[in-house]
């Protein structure tokens, strides 16, 4: 089977060969799934801060339509006062 030293050289530089390429192969392959793991994090990550974008823009909407009521409930308040004013002033006026 082996006539020569270089035989059996040939042999364990084949086998070496085939262990590194099995080697190689399964590094390449966790490499590859941790990459693909990585892409779905990020992914991930992209829902999440659209959605919490989508809420901060949600709130600053809802405190934009609340501060143009707040302005128009004020004024409704100044006016109903100013109504009390008067109508305390003038029943003060009617029991002298």
């Amino acid at each position: 089977m082996f006539d020569t030293s270089q035989d059996i050289l040939n042999i364990a530089k084949t086998v070496a060969v085939i262990g590194l390429s099995v080697i190689t192969f399964i590094f390449v392959y966790y490499l590859v799934r941790i990459i693909r793991e990585l892409f779905k994090m990020v992914e991930e990550m992209r829902e999440r801060i659209n959605k919490v974008d989508e809420l901060i823009q949600s709130v600053k909407e809802k405190v934009e339509h609340s501060t143009s009521y707040l302005l128009l409930i004020s004024e409704g308040i100044k006016k109903v006062v100013e109504i009390a004013k008067d109508y305390s002033g003038t029943s003060k006026k009617k029991k002298k």
